[in-house]
């Protein structure tokens, strides 16, 4: 794995870790991740009869949250460029919420396949940091949201903290990759903490925010600062 990976080597390890990324996620997150989710999509304001955007939609999860917000008449589209982690949203979204409006689609965040002014809110988990051009993300979620739309985009992030950013090495050091290692993910979970170290802080993502378009951006950080959402407006 390069230090900076490209789009291919990115959609290989979300499609290598497509079947352990639930269960994985749930232990390093010691369960938080859907406390951070639900937040996430409460800021995104996603209300009845919204049309929904997930980026990086991964197994669904933010997906079928914003469905359930919008849902009777409103429909919540996951969007992302690994085959098999759509796979296992379909089919968890078909075993669990069959009657949700929930579309799946299979594509690139850095060129959506959607109008301009399209959506009502948008999200994004764990995919802002792993994009290949930030920059260019954040734009095209711009384009695609209506105006006064929001977006929120939850991620890991680097805490300021010296000591909050030793426990964050130990933790990945002496928990999450022999965690991976069990089921032979060593390489792609070892990949999380420099992704984390090369990512722009909260202040640098509200400047790049207003840089893609955006009239308003605010980041919140949470659990002392290795977890932060940026939420948008347009």
């Amino acid at each position: 794995m390069t230090s900076n990976p490209t789009s291919a080597e990115i959609k290989t390890i979300f499609n290598n870790i497509a079947p352990m990324y639930d269960q994985l996620n749930q232990w390093i997150s010691l369960g938080q991740h859907h406390i951070w989710k639900q937040m996430t999509v409460k800021w995104c304001e996603a209300s009845v009869g919204d049309r929904a955007l997930d980026l990086c939609c991964g197994s669904g999860d933010l997906t079928t949250l914003l469905a359930k917000r919008v849902a009777p008449t409103g429909e919540a589209i996951g969007i992302d460029f690994a085959p098999s982690q759509l796979a296992i949203a379909k089919e968890k979204a078909t075993l669990n919420n069959p009657k949700l409006p929930l579309k799946w689609v299979e594509g690139d965040v850095l060129n959506l396949p959607f109008e301009s002014n399209y959506f009502d809110c948008a999200t994004m988990g764990y995919g802002l940091r792993n994009v290949t051009d930030i920059a260019q993300s954040l734009k095209e979620i711009q384009r695609v949201l209506k105006k006064g739309a929001k977006g929120a985009i939850l991620d890991f992030h680097r805490p300021k903290e010296i000591y909050l950013q030793a426990f964050q090495q130990w933790y990945f050091d002496r928990v999450v990759v022999p965690m991976a290692k069990k089921f032979n993910l060593t390489e792609e979970y070892a990949y999380l903490h420099p992704s984390i170290e090369r990512f722009p802080t909260g202040e640098e993502q509200v400047k790049m925010a207003y840089n893609a378009g955006f009239s308003k951006a605010i980041h919140y950080p949470i659990t002392g600062g290795m977890m932060g959402v940026l939420v948008v407006e347009k």
